[in-house]
């Protein structure tokens, strides 16, 4: 199933050879430790698979496209954060994917922490850090993309929060659902983020599932 997702998502099949292993794994650390430290809902193996690895690769394209833009502005290693990371989604299967940017996988509890470390290890994931603190804590200017999934929605705190962590040029990417709570979320916060964009997903297997990736530049 996930090899078919992947293949559906349009990964090629030098890339799907590549990340596959690591991706299976993963899944399977979700599975042992989920009742232990209560990292994702999912009733079954099918689950993590289709509501948690291919939502979370769902953007691929776009988080790509993201990452190139970055890249086009600096010399340096794109630094890219997961903020609420809680059991590593969406970072962890981004960076098994995107193995030549570093990620930061931001989680304020201790616990969620240690299984994200113990995920590291597993995977030999050389490209991610994790880091136990709240968003609020976290230097400014640190992120060239910041993404996040079932995080807080966007507010008037938030949003001013996750732009100030952002490098100039910067971008959030934040993983959405429905087209009309983000148009009232984004209404709310215009005075902070005044210009955004919408791009349509498709999950894999979840074909009456909205989603889409709503993608703020900083100011």
């Amino acid at each position: 199933m996930l090899q078919q997702g992947l293949e559906e998502l349009g990964f090629s099949a030098e890339l799907i050879e590549r990340v596959l292993p690591k991706l299976n794994s993963y899944v399977n650390e979700l599975e042992l430790f989920n009742s232990a430290y209560d990292l994702v809902g999912a009733d079954s193996h099918q689950d993590i698979i289709v509501r948690h690895i291919l939502d979370s690769l769902a953007p691929y394209h776009q988080i790509k496209e993201l990452i190139e833009q970055a890249k086009e502005s600096t010399s340096e290693i794109i630094e890219i954060a997961d903020v609420g990371s809680g059991g590593g989604l969406p970072g962890i299967p981004l960076a098994i994917v995107f193995d030549d940017v570093h990620f930061n996988l931001i989680e304020r509890m201790t616990k969620r922490c240690s299984f994200l470390e113990n995920c590291c290890a597993v995977l030999q994931l050389k490209n991610v850090t994790v880091k136990t603190l709240e968003a609020e804590r976290v230097p400014q200017n640190s992120f060239d993309l910041v993404v996040f999934r079932a995080f807080r929605p966007l507010e008037k705190k938030m949003i001013r929060v996750l732009l100030r962590i952002l490098k100039p040029n910067g971008k959030l990417a934040a993983y959405k659902a429905k087209m009309e709570k983000i148009q009232a979320e984004m209404e709310g916060i215009a005075q902070w983020a005044p210009k955004w964009d919408v791009l349509p997903l498709k999950v894999p297997f979840l074909p009456e599932n909205e989603r889409n990736l709503v993608v703020i530049p900083k100011p």
